[in-house]
């Protein structure tokens, strides 16, 4: 059974429950700051997660644990609409904004054809 609001398998390409707030948010920003942990095997994705709620910044787990822009603290800029994957670009655009001392994060990890992600957003236009 998939997990309630979030996606984490590969039915996460079917939309469900979150389609009202994902048009909403169309209406809203088109584009996001986005920072990212990107790990090919799950366990190690998990072990950043704990890293992340033991309360260690998320810039300093990315450069720990991603396999991706490790050196960027995890940071990916601004990305538009269209500009990630599908189940990528759903997360990214249902989070709040936060900070890398209190981020508020994918959990449970996003699962795309790249690996596992733990996202945070810190800036939406």
């Amino acid at each position: 059974m998939a997990p309630k609001n979030k996606k984490t398998d590969s039915s996460s390409n079917k939309p469900n429950a979150s389609k009202s707030s994902e048009q909403k948010e169309k209406k809203g920003a088109n584009a996001v700051k986005v920072r990212h942990i990107l790990c090919e095997k799950q366990s190690k994705a998990l072990e950043a997660l704990e890293k992340i709620k033991s309360g260690m910044k998320f810039n300093e787990v990315a450069s720990l644990y991603s396999e991706d822009k490790a050196r960027q603290g995890g940071d990916l800029g601004w990305m538009t609409r269209g500009s990630m994957v599908g189940p990528f670009q759903e997360a990214a655009f249902q989070l709040p904004i936060s900070t890398v001392d209190k981020p508020i994060y994918t959990d449970p990890l996003v699962k795309t054809k790249f690996g596992y992600h733990i996202i945070m957003v810190e800036g939406k236009k």
